[in-house]
């Protein structure tokens, strides 16, 4: 056997194999000599069938089947060997006048390369890494949402400002009919709002849908309708009070604290804000770094310059699905996952230079920690080792949960890799302003 290949350019070769009959011929022999020892064919005893029927009957089938082994293994040999970085898979060349009957075979196959290149996490422009806190604001608003939380609730006759309202929505048409409970805070419609004021229960109040809440989202809560649903609904509604309540505001006594944290955590108000903003920014810390991480990968995927064998990938594409493609649609696909093919190539570089591995401690650890978080939020603070171990074992147990825990623990290694040595500026900001200014 002989493989060779030619570079057509940086990104794209052609592999020939030259597969020789002496590669093949004691494999397929040996096969055809098993086959004639079990084949049953009428008119002849079991083992005493002639070889050159056996031939006739499977010998093709053996030879393409084996010279396909033979291509695949050398193929991959070849490769492994030559230490090509390929993307895709290698495509093999059409060949319409292959003939079976002769000695040797010739078979050609398309390679795209990836590319040479360079990243530089330290570049001229610094990235904002955005520090989410929480203020004065928000702490003292939490603390209220606690107070109404497990305050008392109290009847009411008439709908006010403040009052928490149960009832039915409905329209008949949309096939709208829930029970919520809502108050007026959610409400953005002034109309809507003076038609809830002064309602008693039994009354049937009608607003309209559009503009109805500060977030167009609230409808799929109060309205049990679907998101796309959501977005748009203007239609007229119905609400009929069921129940009206005024609720109570609990004192900040050491009761509240010991329900909220435990005997003796918290001991006043001010030790209770501190917690309330320690426990939100450790919160606020997950979605600023997400933040990040996206911004980086932006920049990286920007600032990092390399070609793509792009013609080779979108023919790639037509074949690799579990549905072919045309050439049209190869392009369209080609096109929605290129920024995401330049960042996993970025990311294998980085992974390489900087020398981050997954261990199995790692990951074990890893896992660990995220089943004491899981604990903790059903309240078992303090788990043993030994319960731990356990349930970590049967996690990694499963090769799909190990794929996923160990790309997650990829990430934070990478994320901790940018915040070390990218060129970055941390920014204050409160999670009112990160909200409006991101996701408004």
């Amino acid at each position: 056997m002989n493989i060779t290949r030619e570079n057509i350019d940086a990104l794209n070769a052609i592999v020939k194999v030259d597969i020789a009959k002496e590669d093949y011929s004691d494999k397929v022999e040996k096969i055809l000599t098993d086959y004639r020892k079990s084949a049953n064919i009428p008119g002849f005893r079991k083992g005493h069938v002639p070889m050159t029927m056996v031939k006739k009957q499977y010998g093709k089938a053996v030879l393409v089947d084996e010279v396909n082994k033979l291509l695949q293994d050398a193929l991959n040999k070849y490769l492994t060997e030559e230490k090509l970085d390929v993307l895709g898979n290698p495509l093999p060349k059409p060949q319409d006048d292959l003939d079976w009957n002769a000695d040797s075979f010739t078979f050609e196959f398309e390679l795209g390369l990836a590319p040479e290149f360079e990243v530089d996490l330290k570049g001229k422009k610094a990235i904002t890494q955005y520090k989410i806190v929480a203020d004065d604001k928000m702490i003292d608003g939490q603390v209220e949402h606690i107070r109404k939380q497990y305050g008392k609730l109290i009847s009411q006759d008439t709908v006010a400002k403040d009052s928490e309202i149960t009832g039915v929505f409905a329209n008949e048409e949309k096939e709208i009919n829930n029970k919520t409970t809502l108050t007026l805070d959610k409400v953005k419609s002034k109309t809507a709002e003076k038609a809830f004021i002064g309602a008693k229960v039994g009354d049937v109040v009608t607003v309209k849908t559009k503009g109805l809440f500060n977030d167009d989202h609230d409808l799929m809560n109060f309205l049990k309708v679907s998101h796309d649903d959501a977005h748009g609904l203007d239609v007229e509604v119905t609400f009929k009070v069921e129940e009206i309540n005024t609720r109570e505001l609990a004192d900040l006594d050491q009761e509240l604290f010991d329900k909220l944290f435990g005997k003796d955590v918290v001991t006043s108000v001010t030790e209770l804000k501190t917690k309330i903003k320690e426990d939100s920014e450790k919160q606020f810390a997950q979605q600023g770094d997400q933040k990040f991480l996206n911004d980086v990968t932006e920049y990286l995927v920007e600032n990092t310059k390399f070609d793509l064998p792009a013609a080779f990938l979108q023919k790639w594409m037509q074949t690799a699905g579990e549905n072919q493609l045309d050439a049209d649609q190869a392009k369209e696909e080609y096109e929605n996952s290129e920024k995401s093919m330049r960042y996993q190539l970025i990311e294998g570089k980085l992974i390489e230079k900087y020398n981050l591995q997954v261990t199995f401690e790692d990951l074990k650890s890893f896992t660990k920690d995220m089943i004491k978080v899981q604990m903790a939020q059903f309240g078992q603070m303090d788990p043993q080792d030994k319960e731990l171990e356990d349930i970590a074992a049967r996690i990694l147990s499963n090769r799909d949960e190990v794929k996923r825990l160990s790309e997650q623990l990829m990430s934070e290694k990478l994320l901790e890799l940018y915040k070390k040595e990218a060129n970055l500026k941390v920014k204050e900001i409160t999670y009112d302003e990160f909200v409006k200014e991101f996701y408004s």
